[in-house]
């Protein structure tokens, strides 16, 4: 997935990693907090689901969780890091994992029950565009998570981090409460359902007509 963002590849690829990796004892709970909140949200869905496309999918540890809810249905993950990608296989050797922008996903409309995107939108520069493009693909159901400012930039500079860019973790160039992330939705979404395991929004969507 492209995300526009000041900083090189490697470095941004880096903090998506060390996000699940380096993240100590209070992190790794909030992390399996945001976890449990994405779950709790698709599970219910998935009596409605075949076919399930993960965008953005990182490292793959969110793939990870997602196959296990999956179980038969068909689910494909995709990002644009070749880095990431590598390290996403390694985890996820059954998994069909494919390079692709948010801004051009390469599957006909409507042709996915449930789309998920988390921890993407905040770096892309041109988020109507995506939101655009998951519209055209979702046909049911869109999952969407983003940190929930400003508590996320509050809680990085309590623990000391990016303290020069006021808590701005690199590559986010979006910064959306819950209720700004709801608004910046709503042209193409309906709010289903949403949660808020600290310091992110997590939103249920189903398309507009």
């Amino acid at each position: 997935m492209y995300r526009s963002c000041p900083v090189s590849g490697s470095q941004e690829d880096g903090e998506f990693v060390g996000k699940y990796e380096s993240s100590g004892r209070i992190g790794q709970i909030l992390i399996n907090r945001f976890f449990d909140a994405v779950t709790g949200l698709v599970r219910p869905c998935l009596g409605e689901v075949r076919g399930i496309l993960e965008v953005g999918c990182g490292p793959g540890y969110s793939t990870q969780r997602l196959a296990a809810l999956a179980g038969e249905r068909r689910l494909i993950a995709s990002d644009i890091s070749p880095g990431l990608l590598a390290r996403a296989r390694m985890l996820n050797p059954d998994i069909p994992l494919i390079s692709q922008s948010v801004f051009d996903l390469a599957h006909p409309n409507k042709s996915f029950d449930l789309v998920v995107m988390l921890e993407v939108l905040e770096h892309l520069d041109r988020p109507a565009v995506a939101l655009q493009e998951l519209h055209r693909v979702c046909s049911r159901f869109l999952v969407l998570s983003t940190p929930r400012e400003p508590i996320w930039r509050m809680l990085n500079c309590a623990r000391g981090k990016y303290l020069k860019d006021l808590g701005n973790t690199p590559g986010h160039v979006q910064h959306w409460s819950s209720r700004g992330l709801v608004a910046e939705v709503s042209p193409y979404f309906e709010v289903i359902a949403v949660a808020r395991p600290l310091p992110w929004t997590v939103l249920l969507l189903a398309p507009r007509e």
